[in-house]
């Protein structure tokens, strides 16, 4: 492969010369071009679109050639021909050596090299992870054009263009934002540490990145987490966002006002409804979105708008590891970058930027397929990676202790409380107390027990159960799996008080309707659960919201309709609206509600199913029910479902179009351990038109 002297320039170059001085230099460029027309050009950079500027108004293309020549050429016209030639051999001399060092250190296949190209190589997982391919499609985010899919291609691009500008002079390259230093900083950093390159290399003029990285100071990293938050969808499984502290907010955490959030999200369309925006955000029809705000602003939406706790653990990094991330962040903030709702979110984000600095942790490799926030918390906590622990309470938390210390007062008779005094603590309108100064720059200091959601404290999200049980005459055995998340009978610890929500559950029960036989004889599909999920806000706490509740299911059963109804499978979809109210006594100094909870809903569910009389029916009515907190292990729960349903009028007799039907629910569990439980579950079902009324059934619940 050869490199063509530019003819245009040398000849602008010879009318600028005096002739007879000039004729050296000519053919010093004359001879250096036939120079670099003898050195071979790799395979790696053939064929390659590098753009390498030599001054802010002549981009220098360099297709099928090394752009390192090109640039050194033209420095042959513009300098003293000496200095040409020592710079064009000093560049060759370090570009030679630096691939000698990366073909020996087989550096293009190194692991933090592909992590800083979006190469996710440790996860065999949905979408876009564990395939031989770079995440990120857009082609500014590379150097070659077969950047995306070999790593070595990127590699040798980016020596090729840092050997162009060691020997390019003051002013021009090394001033202008399209060096590869100023727009690849971390990728550089990585490479000089590696190759051990001399900084008298690397002294391109950033000044955008520069001013960047002084205003974030980045000198620790801490994540927070904000705790699960159901009257918002897309915050029901938690969230979670690294706070940047500068040596301000280091030397004292309180001063939020000198710390910056980075906060990676969705960039969906808040115009679409919200079915579309679900489906979007789950299959990767948006982009993400990564957010750097002032940590004061962001906190305050948590702690102010949300109502939510929050725990910060400190990430134990060096300084240097906090600065290279904060470096890759630039590379990339600006990207087009699939957004995967239950994949590639907020919390895999987090350990991606790790693993870059973290090459031997590999956490991306550890998290499930679905990540969720908590999962993040805990598997940091497992890999040693989190120190000071910090909770900071929501300000409905800080009104709550209020309340709870005014009702203790009151019935200790130590003072009076008023309705219209209880209800100023409560508001969030006349009581400005919170954990952040009324100047919103500062944390105050919590004086409050810390309440039990951390989420280090909860069980696994995954459970599974085995049951045995009686229905009517029949026996059986129940198998169940739920892929998360956690209801109210649940170990409450390190979850919001009264959470209640789950996803993909499934269970499927084995009758043993033949008495000569120990094995079942029939199977059945008793429920899958797509969501399903009740908001609890008690009215007579600090708590604002409403109480409501909406399942989406397969479930089993009874049609009332017709004499000795049978059991058949419906799909069902079910709203819930209502109030609930916090009973008992809260845990003392705390800011938690106190532990009982009584509620009632209005109801309206429609169910359609092959086997019930016409094929559908269409219900509305009230559910009541009560939870009560026996003790740290042992919980129950009662409730009273009075629905009437309708099917349509029908001619014949003996069918009814609509009826009655109430149920009552007796749940108990009792905590063996963390992940380990003993639940019972029955119910009676009122209406007398059914067969098999009452379902009694004992199971053992493993979490994992």
């Amino acid at each position: 492969m050869s490199i063509k002297l530019n003819s245009i320039s040398v000849v602008s170059s010879v009318n600028k010369i005096n002739k007879q001085s000039g004729l050296p230099f000519i053919i010093a460029g004359l001879l250096l071009s036939i120079e670099a027309q003898a050195l071979p050009t790799p395979l790696a950079v053939v064929n390659t679109d590098i753009q390498v500027t030599t001054n802010a108004s002549a981009p220098l293309t360099a297709i099928n050639s090394e752009p390192v020549y090109n640039a050194i050429n033209n420095n042959t016209i513009n300098d003293n021909g000496s200095d040409a030639i020592s710079k064009s051999t000093n560049a060759e001399s370090l570009l030679a050596d630096w691939r000698q060092q990366a073909q020996v250190k087989n550096l293009a296949q190194h692991t933090t090299w592909r992590r800083l190209l979006y190469f996710i190589d440790e996860k065999k997982g949905l979408f876009s992870k564990g395939k031989s391919i770079s995440v990120i499609e857009d082609s500014d985010f590379f150097l070659s054009s077969a950047g995306r899919q070999d790593s070595a291609a990127e590699l040798d691009a980016m020596l090729v263009a840092l050997a162009s500008e060691s020997v390019m002079p003051a002013g021009s390259q090394r001033s202008n934002s399209n060096s590869v230093q100023c727009r690849f900083p971390a990728r550089v950093q990585w490479l000089a540490e590696t190759l051990d390159i001399d900084n008298a290399y690397l002294q391109a003029d950033c000044s955008e990145f520069e001013e960047w990285m002084a205003m974030l100071a980045p000198e620790q990293l801490s994540i927070m987490f904000g705790q699960e938050y159901l009257d918002n969808p897309i915050s029901a499984f938690a969230h979670t966002l690294l706070r940047i502290d500068s040596p301000a907010s280091v030397a004292d955490s309180s001063q939020i006002h000198h710390a910056y959030a980075l906060n990676d999200t969705v960039d969906g369309n808040p115009d679409d409804a919200f079915t579309v925006f679900a489906i979007k955000a789950i299959s990767g029809g948006y982009d993400n979105r990564i957010e750097i705000d002032p940590y004061s602003e962001k906190l305050a939406k948590y702690l102010k708008e949300d109502e939510r706790d929050t725990w910060t653990y400190q990430l134990d990094l060096t300084p240097s590891e906090v600065q290279q991330i904060i470096r890759h962040v630039w590379e990339t903030k600006d990207l087009y970058i699939p957004y995967y709702f239950t994949t590639d979110n907020c919390a895999s984000e987090i350990l991606r930027l790790i693993d870059v600095v973290r090459p031997q942790q590999h956490l991306v490799s550890k998290l499930p397929y679905v990540v969720i926030p908590s999962d993040v918390i805990n598997l940091l906590a497992d890999e040693k990676l989190l120190v000071n622990t910090v909770y900071t309470p929501s300000d409905s938390t800080a009104r709550q202790a209020q309340l709870n210390q005014a009702k203790q007062a009151d019935e200790l008779g130590y003072q009076t409380l008023s309705k219209e005094q209880a209800n100023q603590i409560k508001s969030e309108n006349l009581n400005p107390a919170s954990s952040i100064s009324k100047d919103g720059k500062r944390l105050e200091p919590p004086a409050i027990t810390v309440s039990d959601n951390n989420p280090l404290d909860r069980h696994p999200l995954q459970r599974g159960h085995i049951g045995i049980g009686q229905r009517g005459d029949n026996a059986y055995i129940d198998l169940g799996l739920r892929a998360g998340y956690h209801d109210t009978l649940d170990r409450p610890s390190g979850f919001p008080q009264f959470f209640d929500l789950e996803g993909v559950a499934a269970t499927l029960r084995f009758y043993d309707t033949d008495s000569n036989s120990n094995s079942p004889s029939s199977v059945e599909l008793q429920n899958f659960t797509l969501v399903r999920g009740r908001s609890f806000n008690p009215v007579n706490s600090a708590k604002k919201g409403k109480t409501w509740g909406a399942a989406v299911e397969a479930t089993r059963i009874n049609d009332g309709s017709q004499q000795e109804g049978r059991g058949h499978l419906v799909g069902s979809a079910a709203f819930e609206y209502g109030q609930s109210w916090a009973l008992g006594t809260p845990k003392a100094g705390s800011g938690e509600m106190p532990p009982q909870l009584c509620y009632t809903f209005a109801t309206g569910a429609l169910q359609a199913g092959r086997g019930i009389n016409k094929g559908f029916r269409v219900g509305a009515g009230i559910n009541a029910g009560c939870l009560y907190q026996i003790n740290n292990r042992l919980r129950a729960q009662a409730e009273l479902q009075l629905p009437y349903w309708y099917h349509g009028s029908s001619d014949q007799s003996d069918v009814k179009g609509s009826y009655w039907q109430p149920i009552s629910t007796l749940g108990l569990q009792y905590d063996i351990d963390k992940k380990q439980a003993l639940r019972i579950n029955a119910s009676y079902d009122w209406q007398d038109r059914v067969a098999d009324n009452d379902d009694v059934k004992l199971s053992y619940m493993r979490y994992f």
